[in-house]
This record gives C-alpha cells, structure tokens and sequence, in this order.
C-alpha cells in the first residue's frame, strides 16, 4: 500500500462547525473528520496517510493531526507509523464478533433499565423514530434508515441514565461502518430490523425490562449474524456464537 495512494479518491475532508458553547480544541475536531472519512471510505482501509497531507486537506496545521492520529490509535482505527503517518487499519470478522460481545454487555442490561425510567415523552420519540425507520423499509435505503436505527439505540441508552455509554456504543458502531460491513443487501432484512425495534418499544411501552432484554439481545445478536454473513456466508454466520459466554437474557 502507498502513502495516499487509495485510488485517488480526493473528496474534501473539512473540520466540522463547532457547536455553540462547545469546548473543542483543534485536535477534537480533526478526530471527529478523520473518524468520519474513515467511515465513509474517504479515507480507505489498509491505505497509509501522512500527516502533511492530511494536515493539507484539513487546512489545519500538522500538530493537532498528529495528535489526533495517536488518539485513534487508541480506538483501534488506525496504526501509527513513525515518520510515515498512520494506515487506515483493516479487521477481521472475530474483530466485528468481539464489537458484539461488548454491545450485548453494554446494551442489554442499558435496555432493561431504561425500562424502568422512561417517560412518556421518551416513548413518544422512540414512536416517531421508528415511524421515520419506516418509511425507508421499501427502498432499501440502508444510510437513511441506519441513521434512525441509531438514534433509535441513543435515545434508549440515554434513557437509561448513563451518557458516557452513548459515546462508548456509538465508538463501537463507527468501528462496525468503517471496516465496510454492511447490516442488510435486501429490504427484507430492513424489515427485519425494523420488527425488532417494534418488539423492543412494544416491551417498553409494557414497563417489563426482561422482556426489553430479551428484545435487544435478539436483535444485536441478528444484526451480527446479519455482518457476519456478508463476511464469511449465511450457514457458517448462523451457527457462530459470540467469541465468549454471553448470558443476559
């Protein structure tokens, strides 16, 4: 692989607006638009890019790329190399299991106990997300329909009273969209998914937490069955099992 090559692909890559009153330095938000042309392909797996160039097309200057670079490097996005720049990191499907293993740990028992804070309003919005979830079914518009899908879990995360864990969760899904994996190829599947956060927002509507358990579990442990198919074939992803114990249901 060579430094920038990839395959030409040039599209801009630009700091995003700041928000008002954020507190974000330079470094934060080179993280945020590397983070997102990684996911998007801008910036490809398994490509090395150099700090200059990069600093080039951020318009920034090469020290908070740097460090921002290294910052990734701990979420396991790219590998630093010295006096080269960093290469965009290829994974592996025991990589996309272990994502998994901590979605199922984090989010299951998060899901059982928004079941016993959310409010009506709550409710109401998680209502509205899945009607807009909806209307993408039929034209099999993954990206549309992936952004609700998110919102969907930040919302129910949130409600369960612990903000850190919408970051933490949100880190891992980036980690899934920017190795490439794709959840669905067919509206069939779009439905599928969709029938799933039906199940979850019936339980919750019901205030039963086990049976809100039980819903996520079964849905994050299809949509992995779901990736792993595109990664590895349809028969051998429906007999895998996570790569350790997982029992929250």
């Amino acid at each position: 692989m060579g430094d920038d090559s990839g395959d030409g692909d040039e599209r801009p890559l630009a700091l995003g607006a700041l928000e008002a009153g954020a507190r974000q330095t330079l470094t934060d938000r080179a993280v945020a638009a590397i983070r997102a042309a990684i996911v998007d392909g801008r910036l490809r797996a398994g490509e090395l890019y150099s700090v200059a160039r990069l600093a080039e097309r951020l318009q920034v200057s090469r020290t908070p790329v740097r460090e921002a670079l290294l910052l990734l490097e701990r979420q396991g996005m790219v590998r630093f190399e010295r006096n080269r720049g960093a290469r965009v990191l290829e994974s592996s499907a025991h990589d996309l299991d272990e994502v998994f293993t901590l979605r199922l740990l984090l989010e299951v028992p998060a899901a059982r106990r928004a079941a016993e804070l959310m409010g009506e309003r709550e409710l109401e919005q998680l209502a509205e997300i899945l009607a807009a979830m909806r209307e993408h079914v039929g034209d099999s518009d993954e990206h549309v329909f992936m952004t609700h899908d998110r919102r969907f879990h930040e919302l129910l995360l949130a409600a369960a009273g612990n903000r850190r864990l919408v970051g933490v969760v949100g880190s891992l899904r980036d980690f899934v969209r920017f190795r490439g994996a794709s959840t669905v190829g067919r509206g069939r599947d779009l439905r599928a998914i969709y029938d799933e956060h039906v199940r979850i927002l019936d339980a919750l509507r019901a205030g039963d937490p086990e049976a809100v358990g039980a819903a996520m579990r079964d849905h994050l442990l299809h949509t992995r069955e779901l990736l792993l198919a595109g990664e590895t074939g349809a028969d051998d992803a429906a007999a895998d099992e996570p790569p350790w114990p997982v029992r929250l249901a």
